[in-house]
């Protein structure tokens, strides 16, 4: 296990000591990455036991990153938050921006303790702290190794996204938070991949070797099916079903469950206000592979296109990377996406992805929704 105390002072028994200047070395293997914008504060002249000391001194990371180095594998955080005489509201992510909780808020004198998995990879657990009002009290980590995890396979409306490209993120990145500490949502999804590239870069074998009985798999691929290019492109009815087969077999073989996913619809609209279909076969072909295989489907291609046209060539820009100049940072000229999500956009998505669950009653993933 590893403890840590946030704010000024000496440290809770048994807690390592974080203060807002405590920057990480790899010779002390945590702390923040920069403390420019790190702040402590300490309510009162804490008694010693541990309970009053956390709640009485903290950090207040304003868009901060804090690292501790961890073995690979599943780990269970526990943070606590909230300050003795203000209201606060934090957002924590980890990695390169997964999102791991609801905004937490708290109200003067109140205390959240607050839980969730995450896998470790390169030895390090980065967790990123942002919010109006942020709070970081202490910190827990445990190996979780038993947790049922949910693997996610896809292309770039998936996958993690760094905070370099903010806004842009995969539905798979806002995923994490809609569920318990019970599940882990282990993203393996990569832009540009296609269901036959994903395959032949080896990352399927690395979910299978991963994979124990009762974990599942999500499965998203046909925007980059449709490329032309020999490394990515596979045929709707044949190579395409085929491919996707492949991670089918694979699950069932690890005694976990497949859900298969249609491809969530790009951003193009017809004249008379009607999406406009650019997957055409590939959505029939993974619809046609759930009946024949037995698999759970989960159709966001017909929810996606029910949501784009609810809300309208204009509306729906707000879903997508359609940024004017100037408007992001990360994208001072400005931007017209039609296929990748604005973080609105993703948590839309995930929000549907999660409905679809528990109409499908995908037990014990139902089970464990936030």
């Amino acid at each position: 296990m590893w403890k840590f105390d946030f704010g000024p002072g000496e440290p809770a028994e048994g807690y390592k000591a974080v203060s807002p200047d405590c920057i990480y070395t790899a010779e002390q293997g945590y702390g923040f990455e920069t403390t420019e914008h790190v702040y402590g504060r300490q309510r009162q002249n804490p008694a010693k036991d541990a309970h009053t000391r956390l709640r009485s001194s903290f950090c207040i990371p304003l868009n901060a990153s804090f690292v501790a180095d961890v073995p690979d594998g599943i780990v269970l955080v526990t943070v606590l938050l909230g300050d003795p005489l203000a209201e606060t509201l934090t957002r924590l992510r980890a990695g390169e921006g997964k999102h791991m909780l609801p905004p937490v808020h708290t109200l003067p004198g109140q205390f959240t303790e607050a839980m969730f998995t995450v896998p470790i990879r390169d030895g390090k657990l980065r967790l990123i702290v942002s919010g109006t009002a942020p709070r970081l009290n202490a910190l827990e980590i445990v190996p979780a190794p038993q947790n049922l995890r949910l693997f996610l396979a896809g292309d770039s409306t998936v996958t993690d996204q760094g905070m370099s490209g903010y806004p842009y993120t995969g539905w798979g990145q806002a995923l994490p938070a809609l569920f318990k500490h019970d599940v882990c949502v282990d993203n393996h999804a990569v832009s540009g991949r296609s269901s036959k590239s994903f395959v032949d870069e080896g990352r399927l074998n690395v979910i299978l070797e991963e994979m124990k009985t009762g974990d599942f798999l999500f499965i998203q691929f046909g925007h980059n099916d449709q490329k032309p290019d020999l490394e990515r492109a596979t045929e709707p009815f044949t190579t395409y079903k085929e491919h996707l087969r492949l991670y089918v077999d694979g699950a069932r073989s690890k005694g976990g469950t497949p859900v298969l996913i249609t491809p969530v619809h790009r951003r193009y609209f017809n004249v008379d206000g009607t999406l406009s279909d650019t997957h055409g076969d590939y959505i029939t072909a993974v619809r046609e592979l759930a009946e024949e295989a037995n698999v759970p489907l989960i159709d966001l291609s017909a929810r996606t296109q029910e949501l784009y046209e609810e809300l309208g060539p204009e509306e729906s820009k707000e879903l997508f990377m359609w940024l004017l100049p100037g408007e992001y940072m990360n994208f001072s000229g400005g931007l017209e996406d039609n296929t990748h999500f604005h973080e609105n956009g993703a948590v839309r998505i995930a929000n549907m992805v999660t409905a679809a669950v528990k109409e499908l009653d995908l037990q014990p993933l139902r089970m464990y929704l936030r």
